[in-house]
Protein backbone atom coordinates (compact mmCIF):
# COMPACT_ATOMS: atom_id res chain seq x y z
CA UNK A 1 0.00 0.00 0.00
CA UNK A 2 1.62 3.70 -0.78
CA UNK A 3 2.03 5.92 1.40
CA UNK A 4 0.86 9.18 -0.61
CA UNK A 5 0.30 10.31 -4.18
CA UNK A 6 2.03 12.53 -7.04
CA UNK A 7 -0.45 14.53 -9.23
CA UNK A 8 1.55 15.82 -12.03
CA UNK A 9 -0.94 18.29 -13.59
CA UNK A 10 0.63 19.94 -17.08
CA UNK A 11 -0.92 23.19 -18.13
CA UNK A 12 -1.26 23.29 -21.94
CA UNK A 13 -2.23 27.10 -22.79
CA UNK A 14 -1.41 29.53 -26.09
CA UNK A 15 -3.97 32.78 -26.88
CA UNK A 16 -6.30 32.78 -29.45
CA UNK A 17 -4.11 33.57 -32.69
CA UNK A 18 -5.60 33.39 -35.98
CA UNK A 19 -5.02 35.68 -39.07
CA UNK A 20 -6.44 34.56 -42.23
CA UNK A 21 -5.58 37.62 -43.28
CA UNK A 22 -2.02 37.18 -43.73
CA UNK A 23 -0.72 33.93 -45.51
CA UNK A 24 2.28 34.13 -42.99
CA UNK A 25 2.25 35.32 -39.90
CA UNK A 26 5.16 35.18 -37.43
CA UNK A 27 3.05 34.84 -34.15
CA UNK A 28 0.98 31.97 -35.48
CA UNK A 29 4.41 30.34 -35.07
CA UNK A 30 3.42 29.69 -31.59
CA UNK A 31 0.91 27.28 -31.97
CA UNK A 32 2.76 25.41 -34.66
CA UNK A 33 5.98 25.35 -32.28
CA UNK A 34 4.01 24.26 -29.51
CA UNK A 35 2.41 21.12 -31.62
CA UNK A 36 5.90 19.86 -32.93
CA UNK A 37 7.58 20.41 -29.58
CA UNK A 38 5.52 19.54 -26.83
CA UNK A 39 1.86 18.09 -27.97
CA UNK A 40 2.87 15.47 -30.41
CA UNK A 41 5.75 14.23 -28.36
CA UNK A 42 3.63 14.45 -25.54
CA UNK A 43 0.74 12.39 -27.07
CA UNK A 44 3.91 9.59 -28.74
CA UNK A 45 5.66 9.33 -24.96
CA UNK A 46 1.63 8.58 -23.47
CA UNK A 47 0.84 6.48 -26.29
CA UNK A 48 4.00 4.61 -26.10
CA UNK A 49 3.13 3.97 -22.22
CA UNK A 50 -0.41 3.01 -22.88
CA UNK A 51 0.53 0.67 -25.60
CA UNK A 52 3.04 -0.72 -23.13
CA UNK A 53 0.36 -1.84 -20.55
CA UNK A 54 2.25 1.12 -18.25
CA UNK A 55 -0.61 2.21 -15.61
CA UNK A 56 -0.43 6.46 -15.52
CA UNK A 57 -2.82 8.70 -14.12
CA UNK A 58 -1.59 12.54 -15.16
CA UNK A 59 -3.56 16.05 -15.22
CA UNK A 60 -3.70 18.29 -18.36
CA UNK A 61 -5.35 21.37 -18.57
CA UNK A 62 -5.97 21.84 -22.70
CA UNK A 63 -7.14 25.61 -22.48
CA UNK A 64 -10.19 26.72 -24.67
CA UNK A 65 -8.38 28.97 -27.46
CA UNK A 66 -6.01 26.08 -27.51
CA UNK A 67 -8.75 23.48 -28.41
CA UNK A 68 -10.40 25.72 -30.72
CA UNK A 69 -7.31 26.65 -32.49
CA UNK A 70 -6.36 23.07 -32.90
CA UNK A 71 -8.90 21.89 -34.29
CA UNK A 72 -9.44 25.26 -36.72
CA UNK A 73 -9.12 23.33 -40.23
CA UNK A 74 -7.32 27.04 -41.65
CA UNK A 75 -4.34 26.80 -38.50
CA UNK A 76 -4.24 22.93 -39.51
CA UNK A 77 -3.53 23.54 -42.86
CA UNK A 78 -1.29 25.98 -42.25
CA UNK A 79 0.44 23.59 -39.69
CA UNK A 80 0.43 20.86 -42.39
CA UNK A 81 2.76 23.53 -44.47
CA UNK A 82 5.14 24.24 -41.78
CA UNK A 83 5.18 20.46 -41.38
CA UNK A 84 6.38 19.97 -44.80
CA UNK A 85 8.93 22.31 -44.56
CA UNK A 86 10.76 21.61 -41.97
CA UNK A 87 10.61 18.37 -43.69
CA UNK A 88 12.09 19.54 -46.54
CA UNK A 89 14.88 21.95 -44.54
CA UNK A 90 15.76 18.30 -43.34
CA UNK A 91 16.17 16.83 -46.41
CA UNK A 92 18.43 20.17 -47.17
CA UNK A 93 20.12 19.19 -44.07
CA UNK A 94 21.67 16.01 -44.63
CA UNK A 95 22.48 17.05 -47.87
CA UNK A 96 24.16 20.04 -46.81
CA UNK A 97 25.98 18.11 -43.86
CA UNK A 98 26.40 15.24 -45.71
CA UNK A 99 30.84 14.72 -45.52
CA UNK A 100 30.41 16.30 -41.69
CA UNK A 101 30.75 13.40 -39.18
CA UNK A 102 28.91 15.45 -36.47
CA UNK A 103 26.68 17.20 -37.73
CA UNK A 104 25.70 14.95 -40.58
CA UNK A 105 24.50 12.76 -37.68
CA UNK A 106 22.67 15.36 -36.11
CA UNK A 107 20.97 16.52 -39.40
CA UNK A 108 19.75 12.90 -39.87
CA UNK A 109 18.36 13.25 -36.63
CA UNK A 110 16.02 15.94 -36.91
CA UNK A 111 15.05 14.66 -40.13
CA UNK A 112 13.62 11.52 -38.54
CA UNK A 113 12.52 13.45 -36.01
CA UNK A 114 10.31 15.50 -38.31
CA UNK A 115 9.04 12.79 -40.28
CA UNK A 116 8.24 10.84 -37.67
CA UNK A 117 5.78 13.89 -36.63
CA UNK A 118 4.69 14.47 -40.22
CA UNK A 119 3.27 10.86 -39.75
CA UNK A 120 2.03 10.84 -35.97
CA UNK A 121 -0.05 13.61 -36.81
CA UNK A 122 -1.51 12.98 -40.58
CA UNK A 123 -1.67 8.90 -40.36
CA UNK A 124 -1.79 8.36 -35.94
CA UNK A 125 -4.22 11.60 -35.10
CA UNK A 126 -5.62 12.21 -38.40
CA UNK A 127 -5.21 16.08 -37.94
CA UNK A 128 -7.42 16.23 -34.46
CA UNK A 129 -5.22 16.10 -31.70
CA UNK A 130 -7.77 16.93 -29.04
CA UNK A 131 -9.53 14.09 -30.27
CA UNK A 132 -6.27 12.16 -29.49
CA UNK A 133 -6.30 13.46 -26.03
CA UNK A 134 -9.93 12.63 -25.34
CA UNK A 135 -8.91 9.25 -26.13
CA UNK A 136 -6.47 8.83 -23.30
CA UNK A 137 -8.92 10.52 -21.03
CA UNK A 138 -11.53 7.94 -21.77
CA UNK A 139 -8.88 5.18 -21.60
CA UNK A 140 -8.54 6.21 -18.02
CA UNK A 141 -4.59 8.04 -18.04
CA UNK A 142 -5.45 11.69 -17.94
CA UNK A 143 -7.64 13.66 -16.50
CA UNK A 144 -7.96 17.00 -18.92
CA UNK A 145 -9.35 20.13 -17.29
CA UNK A 146 -10.61 23.15 -18.63
CA UNK A 147 -9.09 26.95 -18.21
CA UNK A 148 -10.72 30.50 -17.97
CA UNK A 149 -12.06 30.65 -21.55
CA UNK A 150 -9.64 33.12 -23.10
CA UNK A 151 -7.21 33.04 -19.89
CA UNK A 152 -8.81 35.99 -18.06
CA UNK A 153 -6.96 36.69 -15.01
CA UNK A 154 -10.10 36.48 -12.95
CA UNK A 155 -9.02 38.64 -9.56
CA UNK A 156 -8.56 41.64 -11.78
CA UNK A 157 -11.67 41.47 -13.45
CA UNK A 158 -14.14 40.85 -9.74
CA UNK A 159 -15.39 44.43 -10.27
CA UNK A 160 -17.93 43.00 -13.08
CA UNK A 161 -18.84 39.45 -11.76
CA UNK A 162 -21.19 39.20 -15.09
CA UNK A 163 -17.48 39.04 -17.08
CA UNK A 164 -15.78 36.76 -14.15
CA UNK A 165 -19.03 34.18 -14.80
CA UNK A 166 -18.44 34.35 -18.32
CA UNK A 167 -15.25 33.02 -18.36
CA UNK A 168 -15.95 30.44 -16.27
CA UNK A 169 -19.04 29.43 -18.14
CA UNK A 170 -17.92 29.46 -21.77
CA UNK A 171 -15.03 27.20 -20.61
CA UNK A 172 -17.28 24.51 -18.72
CA UNK A 173 -19.75 25.10 -22.06
CA UNK A 174 -16.51 24.71 -24.44
CA UNK A 175 -15.57 21.86 -22.53
CA UNK A 176 -18.80 19.90 -22.65
CA UNK A 177 -18.84 20.23 -26.08
CA UNK A 178 -15.14 18.73 -27.22
CA UNK A 179 -15.24 16.38 -24.41
CA UNK A 180 -18.61 14.69 -23.43
CA UNK A 181 -18.15 15.62 -19.90
CA UNK A 182 -18.75 17.92 -17.30
CA UNK A 183 -14.77 19.64 -16.27
CA UNK A 184 -14.15 17.88 -12.89
CA UNK A 185 -11.05 20.26 -12.23
CA UNK A 186 -10.39 23.80 -14.07
CA UNK A 187 -6.55 25.60 -14.03
CA UNK A 188 -7.67 29.12 -13.11
CA UNK A 189 -5.66 31.21 -15.11
CA UNK A 190 -2.12 31.78 -13.57
CA UNK A 191 -3.49 30.40 -10.75
CA UNK A 192 -5.50 33.71 -9.77
CA UNK A 193 -7.84 33.42 -7.10
CA UNK A 194 -10.26 35.81 -4.71
CA UNK A 195 -12.24 34.63 -1.89
CA UNK A 196 -16.16 33.85 -3.56
CA UNK A 197 -14.85 32.94 -6.95
CA UNK A 198 -15.21 29.18 -5.65
CA UNK A 199 -18.78 30.14 -6.29
CA UNK A 200 -18.81 30.72 -9.79
CA UNK A 201 -16.74 26.89 -10.15
CA UNK A 202 -19.74 24.94 -7.92
CA UNK A 203 -22.71 26.36 -10.85
CA UNK A 204 -20.61 24.69 -13.31
CA UNK A 205 -20.35 21.63 -11.28
CA UNK A 206 -16.35 21.83 -11.13
CA UNK A 207 -14.98 20.16 -8.04
CA UNK A 208 -11.28 21.41 -7.64
CA UNK A 209 -8.91 24.21 -8.80
CA UNK A 210 -5.40 25.02 -7.66
CA UNK A 211 -3.65 27.54 -5.96
CA UNK A 212 0.26 28.35 -5.66
CA UNK A 213 1.92 27.43 -2.08
CA UNK A 214 1.07 30.41 -0.16
CA UNK A 215 -2.54 30.34 -1.61
CA UNK A 216 -3.18 27.11 1.06
CA UNK A 217 -0.88 27.66 3.10
CA UNK A 218 -1.82 31.44 3.94
CA UNK A 219 -5.68 30.21 4.06
CA UNK A 220 -8.08 30.90 6.80
CA UNK A 221 -7.83 29.28 8.91
CA UNK A 222 -4.86 27.92 8.38
CA UNK A 223 -4.64 24.29 7.20
CA UNK A 224 -3.36 21.38 9.13
CA UNK A 225 -1.57 19.64 6.57
CA UNK A 226 -0.05 22.92 4.91
CA UNK A 227 0.12 22.19 1.19
CA UNK A 228 0.35 18.48 0.90
CA UNK A 229 -3.82 18.23 1.10
CA UNK A 230 -6.70 19.93 -0.48
CA UNK A 231 -8.39 22.03 1.54
CA UNK A 232 -12.45 22.75 1.07
CA UNK A 233 -13.70 25.70 0.66
CA UNK A 234 -17.46 26.51 1.81
CA UNK A 235 -19.14 26.07 -1.49
CA UNK A 236 -17.37 22.66 -1.66
CA UNK A 237 -14.99 23.24 -4.33
CA UNK A 238 -11.69 21.60 -3.25
CA UNK A 239 -8.34 23.68 -3.67
CA UNK A 240 -4.92 21.64 -4.13
CA UNK A 241 -1.32 23.82 -3.87
CA UNK A 242 1.77 23.77 -5.90
CA UNK A 243 4.15 22.06 -4.13
CA UNK A 244 7.20 23.82 -4.07
CA UNK A 245 10.20 21.47 -4.15
CA UNK A 246 9.48 19.19 -6.93
CA UNK A 247 8.34 22.51 -9.04
CA UNK A 248 12.21 23.89 -8.33
CA UNK A 249 13.56 20.79 -9.63
CA UNK A 250 12.03 20.42 -13.00
CA UNK A 251 11.38 24.39 -13.24
CA UNK A 252 15.01 26.32 -12.92
CA UNK A 253 17.04 26.84 -15.62
CA UNK A 254 19.59 27.50 -12.97
CA UNK A 255 19.25 24.73 -10.32
CA UNK A 256 16.89 22.33 -12.23
CA UNK A 257 17.32 19.90 -14.87
CA UNK A 258 16.80 21.81 -17.67
CA UNK A 259 20.46 23.22 -17.73
CA UNK A 260 22.04 20.35 -17.54
CA UNK A 261 25.15 20.88 -20.03
CA UNK A 262 24.21 17.98 -21.89
CA UNK A 263 20.83 18.92 -23.14
CA UNK A 264 20.12 20.99 -25.90
CA UNK A 265 20.81 24.74 -26.11
CA UNK A 266 17.69 26.33 -26.97
CA UNK A 267 18.92 29.54 -28.05
CA UNK A 268 21.59 28.28 -30.40
CA UNK A 269 19.04 27.49 -33.80
CA UNK A 270 20.43 27.43 -37.75
CA UNK A 271 17.89 30.31 -38.43
CA UNK A 272 20.26 32.50 -37.22
CA UNK A 273 23.54 30.93 -37.81
CA UNK A 274 23.86 29.72 -41.53
CA UNK A 275 23.42 32.02 -44.56
CA UNK A 276 21.05 33.81 -45.20
CA UNK A 277 20.25 32.78 -48.77
CA UNK A 278 20.44 29.43 -48.05
CA UNK A 279 17.73 29.48 -44.78
CA UNK A 280 15.55 32.34 -46.37
CA UNK A 281 12.75 29.75 -47.69
CA UNK A 282 12.95 28.57 -44.35
CA UNK A 283 12.08 31.77 -41.99
CA UNK A 284 9.98 34.60 -42.30
CA UNK A 285 9.30 36.14 -45.71
CA UNK A 286 10.53 39.45 -45.14
CA UNK A 287 14.07 37.75 -44.97
CA UNK A 288 13.91 38.10 -41.26
CA UNK A 289 15.61 35.42 -39.06
CA UNK A 290 13.31 32.88 -36.73
CA UNK A 291 13.97 29.60 -34.96
CA UNK A 292 13.71 26.64 -37.46
CA UNK A 293 13.82 24.08 -34.54
CA UNK A 294 17.36 22.63 -36.02
CA UNK A 295 19.46 22.72 -32.99
CA UNK A 296 22.78 21.59 -33.30
CA UNK A 297 24.43 22.42 -30.21
CA UNK A 298 24.19 21.62 -26.29
CA UNK A 299 24.29 23.69 -23.33
CA UNK A 300 27.71 22.87 -22.45
CA UNK A 301 27.90 25.80 -19.65
CA UNK A 302 28.32 29.49 -19.25
CA UNK A 303 30.20 29.68 -22.22
CA UNK A 304 29.33 31.02 -26.10
CA UNK A 305 31.84 28.13 -27.15
CA UNK A 306 29.16 25.47 -26.91
CA UNK A 307 29.47 21.68 -28.07
CA UNK A 308 27.71 19.58 -30.58
CA UNK A 309 24.32 18.03 -29.27
CA UNK A 310 24.61 14.56 -28.84
CA UNK A 311 20.68 13.25 -28.53
CA UNK A 312 21.56 9.96 -27.04
CA UNK A 313 23.61 10.98 -24.33
CA UNK A 314 20.48 13.84 -23.60
CA UNK A 315 18.33 10.68 -23.61
CA UNK A 316 20.20 8.79 -20.68
CA UNK A 317 20.44 12.38 -18.83
CA UNK A 318 16.37 12.46 -18.90
CA UNK A 319 16.32 8.94 -17.71
CA UNK A 320 19.20 9.55 -14.93
CA UNK A 321 17.09 13.00 -13.76
CA UNK A 322 14.06 10.70 -13.97
CA UNK A 323 15.80 8.48 -11.46
CA UNK A 324 16.19 11.75 -8.91
CA UNK A 325 13.29 12.99 -8.84
CA UNK A 326 11.31 10.12 -8.52
CA UNK A 327 14.08 9.09 -5.42
CA UNK A 328 13.61 12.45 -4.02
CA UNK A 329 9.99 12.11 -3.91
CA UNK A 330 9.75 8.79 -2.43
CA UNK A 331 11.87 10.43 0.33
CA UNK A 332 9.57 13.54 0.37
CA UNK A 333 6.45 11.71 0.94
CA UNK A 334 8.07 9.20 3.35
CA UNK A 335 8.86 12.07 5.19
CA UNK A 336 5.39 13.84 4.87
CA UNK A 337 3.81 10.54 5.77
CA UNK A 338 5.19 10.29 9.09
CA UNK A 339 4.15 13.69 9.69
CA UNK A 340 0.60 14.28 8.51
CA UNK A 341 -1.43 12.07 11.38
CA UNK A 342 -2.64 9.40 9.20
CA UNK A 343 -3.75 11.53 6.21
CA UNK A 344 -2.13 10.34 2.94
CA UNK A 345 -0.24 13.36 1.91
CA UNK A 346 -0.34 14.27 -1.95
CA UNK A 347 2.67 15.87 -3.90
CA UNK A 348 0.89 18.68 -6.35
CA UNK A 349 3.87 19.16 -9.13
CA UNK A 350 2.20 21.73 -11.61
CA UNK A 351 3.99 23.18 -14.77
CA UNK A 352 3.99 24.59 -18.28
CA UNK A 353 2.95 22.07 -20.29
CA UNK A 354 5.31 23.78 -23.12
CA UNK A 355 8.43 23.30 -20.45
CA UNK A 356 8.54 20.10 -22.04
CA UNK A 357 9.85 19.99 -25.31
CA UNK A 358 9.58 23.14 -26.27
CA UNK A 359 12.07 24.76 -23.52
CA UNK A 360 13.26 21.43 -22.50
CA UNK A 361 14.09 19.52 -25.70
CA UNK A 362 14.32 16.46 -23.06
CA UNK A 363 11.44 17.08 -21.39
CA UNK A 364 9.01 14.12 -22.74
CA UNK A 365 12.01 11.89 -22.70
CA UNK A 366 11.99 12.57 -18.86
CA UNK A 367 8.35 12.99 -18.16
CA UNK A 368 8.08 9.37 -20.14
CA UNK A 369 11.10 7.43 -18.11
CA UNK A 370 9.55 8.89 -15.06
CA UNK A 371 6.36 7.71 -15.41
CA UNK A 372 7.50 4.16 -16.42
CA UNK A 373 10.06 4.07 -13.39
CA UNK A 374 7.36 5.24 -10.90
CA UNK A 375 5.12 2.04 -12.35
CA UNK A 376 7.93 -0.41 -12.15
CA UNK A 377 10.61 0.25 -9.01
CA UNK A 378 8.65 1.80 -6.30
CA UNK A 379 5.74 1.29 -4.40
CA UNK A 380 6.23 4.45 -2.58
CA UNK A 381 3.23 6.51 -3.79
CA UNK A 382 1.19 6.79 -6.68
CA UNK A 383 0.42 8.60 -9.80
CA UNK A 384 -2.93 10.50 -8.92
CA UNK A 385 -5.11 12.93 -10.24
CA UNK A 386 -6.88 15.14 -8.05
CA UNK A 387 -10.08 13.74 -8.89
CA UNK A 388 -8.44 10.57 -7.50
CA UNK A 389 -7.63 12.17 -4.18
CA UNK A 390 -11.14 13.48 -3.74
CA UNK A 391 -12.66 10.11 -4.05
CA UNK A 392 -9.84 8.22 -2.11
CA UNK A 393 -10.38 11.10 0.79
CA UNK A 394 -13.34 12.83 0.28
CA UNK A 395 -13.27 14.36 3.92
CA UNK A 396 -11.16 17.54 4.33
CA UNK A 397 -10.57 20.77 6.01
CA UNK A 398 -12.45 23.65 5.17
CA UNK A 399 -10.52 26.98 4.65
CA UNK A 400 -10.57 29.95 2.14
CA UNK A 401 -7.60 30.74 0.46
CA UNK A 402 -6.54 34.38 0.14
CA UNK A 403 -6.32 36.13 -3.36
CA UNK A 404 -3.15 34.94 -4.82
CA UNK A 405 -0.90 33.74 -8.15
CA UNK A 406 1.75 31.70 -9.11
CA UNK A 407 3.04 35.02 -11.20
CA UNK A 408 6.15 36.63 -10.10
CA UNK A 409 5.65 38.04 -6.18
CA UNK A 410 2.63 35.71 -5.89
CA UNK A 411 -0.07 38.31 -6.10
CA UNK A 412 -1.13 40.49 -9.52
CA UNK A 413 2.02 42.00 -10.35
CA UNK A 414 2.84 40.62 -13.31
CA UNK A 415 -0.36 41.32 -14.93
CA UNK A 416 -1.10 45.25 -13.22
CA UNK A 417 2.36 47.30 -13.41
CA UNK A 418 3.46 50.41 -15.26
CA UNK A 419 3.94 48.35 -18.61
CA UNK A 420 0.46 47.26 -18.64
CA UNK A 421 -2.22 49.06 -15.83
CA UNK A 422 -3.52 51.38 -18.83
CA UNK A 423 -5.70 48.45 -20.32
CA UNK A 424 -8.24 47.65 -17.26
CA UNK A 425 -9.79 50.63 -17.03
CA UNK A 426 -11.06 49.75 -20.68
CA UNK A 427 -11.75 45.89 -20.15
CA UNK A 428 -13.92 47.34 -17.31
CA UNK A 429 -15.73 49.80 -19.08
CA UNK A 430 -16.36 47.28 -21.71
CA UNK A 431 -17.44 44.21 -19.45
CA UNK A 432 -20.09 47.00 -17.92
CA UNK A 433 -20.97 48.12 -21.40
CA UNK A 434 -21.97 43.99 -21.94
CA UNK A 435 -23.61 43.75 -19.01
CA UNK A 436 -25.73 46.53 -20.25
CA UNK A 437 -26.27 44.69 -23.92
CA UNK A 438 -27.54 41.43 -22.13
CA UNK A 439 -29.81 43.19 -20.41
CA UNK A 440 -31.49 45.85 -22.92
CA UNK A 441 -31.52 43.36 -26.39
CA UNK A 442 -33.14 40.58 -24.19
CA UNK A 443 -35.25 39.77 -27.57
CA UNK A 444 -32.66 40.23 -29.88
CA UNK A 445 -33.40 39.71 -34.10
CA UNK A 446 -31.19 37.21 -35.31
CA UNK A 447 -28.58 40.33 -37.12
CA UNK A 448 -28.93 41.64 -33.47
CA UNK A 449 -28.04 38.57 -31.77
CA UNK A 450 -24.78 37.36 -34.14
CA UNK A 451 -23.51 41.30 -33.47
CA UNK A 452 -23.71 40.62 -29.56
CA UNK A 453 -22.43 37.20 -29.70
CA UNK A 454 -19.54 38.78 -31.58
CA UNK A 455 -19.18 41.57 -28.76
CA UNK A 456 -18.92 38.93 -26.23
CA UNK A 457 -16.18 36.87 -28.06
CA UNK A 458 -14.27 40.57 -28.86
CA UNK A 459 -14.80 41.60 -25.10
CA UNK A 460 -13.19 37.62 -23.88
CA UNK A 461 -10.91 37.96 -26.33
CA UNK A 462 -9.32 41.36 -25.23
CA UNK A 463 -9.33 39.86 -21.63
CA UNK A 464 -6.86 37.37 -22.37
CA UNK A 465 -4.22 37.60 -19.44
CA UNK A 466 -1.67 36.63 -21.99
CA UNK A 467 -1.29 40.18 -23.50
CA UNK A 468 -0.95 42.23 -20.34
CA UNK A 469 1.61 39.35 -19.29
CA UNK A 470 3.49 39.74 -22.64
CA UNK A 471 3.32 43.66 -22.17
CA UNK A 472 5.33 43.14 -18.98
CA UNK A 473 8.10 40.82 -19.86
CA UNK A 474 8.78 42.89 -22.92
CA UNK A 475 9.07 40.00 -25.48
CA UNK A 476 6.49 41.07 -28.28
CA UNK A 477 4.93 43.81 -26.79
CA UNK A 478 3.56 45.51 -29.99
CA UNK A 479 1.70 42.68 -31.13
CA UNK A 480 0.15 42.26 -27.34
CA UNK A 481 -0.82 45.91 -27.23
CA UNK A 482 -2.52 46.12 -30.70
CA UNK A 483 -4.51 42.53 -29.99
CA UNK A 484 -5.90 44.59 -26.58
CA UNK A 485 -6.73 47.60 -28.78
CA UNK A 486 -7.94 46.11 -31.94
CA UNK A 487 -10.61 43.52 -29.69
CA UNK A 488 -11.81 47.03 -27.49
CA UNK A 489 -12.20 48.84 -30.82
CA UNK A 490 -14.18 46.08 -32.26
CA UNK A 491 -16.41 45.59 -29.08
CA UNK A 492 -17.31 49.07 -28.73
CA UNK A 493 -18.18 49.91 -32.81
CA UNK A 494 -20.12 46.80 -32.30
CA UNK A 495 -21.68 48.21 -28.95
CA UNK A 496 -22.41 51.71 -30.67
CA UNK A 497 -24.05 50.25 -33.69
CA UNK A 498 -26.51 47.98 -31.77
CA UNK A 499 -27.38 51.21 -29.92
CA UNK A 500 -27.84 53.15 -33.05
CA UNK A 501 -29.26 50.29 -34.94
CA UNK A 502 -27.20 50.21 -38.04
CA UNK A 503 -25.16 47.23 -37.48
CA UNK A 504 -22.89 47.10 -40.44
CA UNK A 505 -23.32 43.12 -41.65
CA UNK A 506 -20.26 43.20 -43.86
CA UNK A 507 -18.20 44.14 -41.63
CA UNK A 508 -19.40 41.72 -38.83
CA UNK A 509 -19.55 38.66 -41.02
CA UNK A 510 -15.36 39.57 -41.47
CA UNK A 511 -15.06 39.68 -37.49
CA UNK A 512 -16.93 36.68 -37.19
CA UNK A 513 -14.38 35.15 -39.98
CA UNK A 514 -11.53 36.18 -38.28
CA UNK A 515 -12.07 35.65 -35.09
CA UNK A 516 -14.44 32.87 -35.41
CA UNK A 517 -13.64 31.68 -31.09
CA UNK A 518 -16.75 30.11 -29.05
CA UNK A 519 -19.11 29.69 -32.00
CA UNK A 520 -21.67 28.58 -30.11
CA UNK A 521 -21.12 31.50 -27.74
CA UNK A 522 -24.59 33.41 -26.06
CA UNK A 523 -24.60 36.78 -25.22
CA UNK A 524 -27.11 36.45 -23.17
CA UNK A 525 -24.86 34.68 -19.71
CA UNK A 526 -23.83 38.33 -19.13
CA UNK A 527 -27.35 39.28 -18.18
CA UNK A 528 -27.25 40.62 -14.61
CA UNK A 529 -27.95 39.08 -11.15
Amino acid sequence: MSLGSLALVLHAHLPFVRHPEHEDFLEEDWLYEAISETYLPLLLAFDSLAEDGIPFRLSMTLSPTLVTMLRDELLMTRYSRKLDQLCELGDREVHRTRNDATFGRLARFYRDHFESLRRAFHDRYRRDLVAAFRRLQDAGHLDILTCNATHGFLPLMQQVPEAVRAQVTVAANHYRQNFGRDPAGIWLAECGYYPGLERVLATERIRYFFVDTHGLTDATPRPLHGPYAPIFTESGVAAFARDPESSQQVWSSEHGYPGDPDYREFYRDIGWDLDLDYIRPFIQPTGDRKNTGFKYYRITGKTNDKQPYDPELARERAAVHAGNFLFNRQRQIEHLASRLGGRKPVVVAPYDAELFGHWWFEGPWFLEALIRKAAREQSTFELVTPSDDLRETPENQVATPPMSSWGAGGYAHMWLDGTNDWVYRHLTHCARKMVELARDFPDATALQRRALNQAARELLLAQSSDWAFIMKTGTMVEYARRRTQEHVRHFLRLHDELRAGTIDEGWLAQLEGRDNVFPELDYRLYRPG
